[in-house]
């Protein structure tokens, strides 16, 4: 591929992305206190495991394509504001930056790379339907329209 190096960094931003997806999600699973806690740090815990899965899979495509993973982590928010409406709307913003790295991949390899092609608009697909989630977690009960800030 004419831009393999570009595709390799773009799978390397990917997987820090997804490793702070990791760490991020099981913080908020230990930080979760009240009623809700079982089934919100159920949740959490899922979304931690998908989030390592989801590196493993861009980390085995980058040696795939002769590539070194980083041993990097995407960036950690720390708010010690551990509310469930604060942790939603962190998770919120985390999936969109993650969303946008998958868009980035895309970019670079529509046209170039069936299996990269795939790749990226699968992983797009499970990014908006993760902000999907977490935008309805979001809503006061009733609401129907998306949540805005």
């Amino acid at each position: 591929m004419k831009d393999n190096q570009k595709i390799i960094d773009a799978l390397n931003t990917i997987l820090e992305f997804e490793l702070a997806g990791v760490v991020r999600y099981t913080h908020y699973a230990l930080m979760v206190y009240g009623y809700s806690r079982i089934p919100i740090t159920s949740w959490l815990r899922d979304q931690a495991t998908e989030s390592l899965t989801h590196a493993n899979q861009a980390g085995e495509l980058i040696t795939n394509l002769g590539g070194h993973p980083s041993l990097a982590i995407g960036p950690l928010l720390e708010t010690h504001n551990h509310d469930i409406g604060t942790i939603l709307r962190e998770s919120l913003e985390h999936e969109k930056d993650s969303l946008n790295s998958y868009k980035a991949l895309l970019g670079l390899v529509e046209g170039e790379s069936i299996m990269l092609e795939e790749y990226a608009r699968t992983m797009i697909y499970t990014e908006e339907l993760h902000l999907g989630e977490v935008d309805k977690m979001l809503r006061n009960p009733g609401d129907v329209e998306p949540f805005s800030k």
